[in-house]
Formats: C-alpha cells, sequence, structure tokens
C-alpha cells in the first residue's frame, strides 16, 4: 500500500515537472519597442512549424527583423531577412515547411505562417492576427501555429504600412524555457 501511494506521488510529481517544461519549451517572448509579446505555440497542431520557429529563435533569427507588412485591423507580418551581402532574402536558410493545415480558428491574436502561393513553402516568415473578422478565412489555408497570450495591445502599436515607413524591429526573441 504505502508503495503503491509513493509510486503515484512520484508519478505526479514527474507528470507536474513534465508538464512544466513542456509549457515554458512552448512559451515564446517577442520583445517589441513597445513591450514584451507572450505567445504559446502548439506543437499539437503544426509539430514542424513550431520545431522551426523554436529553432530560428535560438539562432537569434528574429532578433532585429523588421515587421515588414501590417495591415490595419489584418495581420503584422516578419521574418522576412534581406542582407544582400549574405545571400538572404525572404527566408531562413533552413529547409521549407511541409503544410500543417488545421481546424484551428485563425482570429485575434492567432500567429500563423506566410508562404506563397506554392504548396510546402512556409519557411521563417509568421504573422499575427489583429482581427477576428479580418482573419477568418484563412483558416484551413495557413498553418497556425500558436496564439498570442499576452500582449495583444502591444501588436496594436506596430507601425502600420507595407512596408512601414519607419518599420518597428523586433528587438529580441527567445523561448522561456532558455531563459532559465
Amino acid at each position: 500500500m504505502i508503495k503503491t501511494l509513493f509510486l503515484t506521488i512520484l508519478l505526479v510529481a514527474t507528470s507536474i515537472t513534465h508538464n512544466a517544461q513542456a509549457s515554458e519549451d512552448n512559451t515564446l517572448y517577442i520583445m517589441l519597442p513597445q513591450g514584451q509579446v507572450t505567445i504559446r505555440m502548439m506543437p499539437e497542431i503544426a509539430p514542424k512549424h513550431v520545431e522551426q520557429v523554436r529553432t530560428l529563435v535560438r539562432q537569434g533569427f528574429y532578433d532585429n527583423l523588421e515587421w515588414f507588412r501590417v495591415i490595419k485591423d489584418f495581420v503584422a507580418q516578419t521574418g522576412y531577412p534581406l542582407d544582400k551581402s549574405k545571400g538572404t532574402k525572404g527566408k531562413s536558410t533552413l529547409p521549407d515547411l511541409p503544410d500543417e493545415f488545421s481546424k484551428y480558428k485563425f482570429k485575434r491574436g492567432t500567429v500563423g505562417m506566410g508562404k506563397s502561393d506554392a504548396p510546402n513553402s512556409a519557411n521563417s516568415q509568421f504573422f499575427i492576427c489583429l482581427s477576428d473578422e479580418m482573419c477568418k478565412d484563412l483558416t484551413g489555408h495557413y498553418t497556425a501555429w500558436g496564439q498570442v497570450t499576452d500582449g495583444m495591445d502591444l501588436v496594436d502599436q506596430v507601425k502600420i504600412g507595407t512596408p512601414p515607413k519607419n518599420p518597428d524591429k523586433t528587438i529580441k526573441m527567445a523561448i522561456a524555457a532558455d531563459l532559465k
């Protein structure tokens, strides 16, 4: 009886520790000039996209990149590097991703991966939906991989334009688990 109770307590404690670590590994912070935005990444619906974003964040890929496409009441988009000296334009050097479309409803705060019209062309560009109405038709056509849980008021303050005249830049992105 005591052994069973001890094993049950050990399993519960291990599960709680594992869940906390998984939660931290799926929490993304974006530091904007306006403040910090928190995103819950969703590997259960887009595992390859979440893994690619984690890799790029850990490489510092998104740090100092412009929010190059911000359309009022629609989306704020970043992840488009342009450095002729390094030969980069429009995406990372990592392979493009297979589409991971789901029934997850695009709405205000949903984070989706940008892509071209070609299938399986997502790579590093992502957008944050600014409204329910304008983003609802993206469901099933783009990969949703995250949801803003805090800081949407800060995303709303990112300068508008395609591109903006003086675009805001991401200061830094980080995974919560890496900040310990």
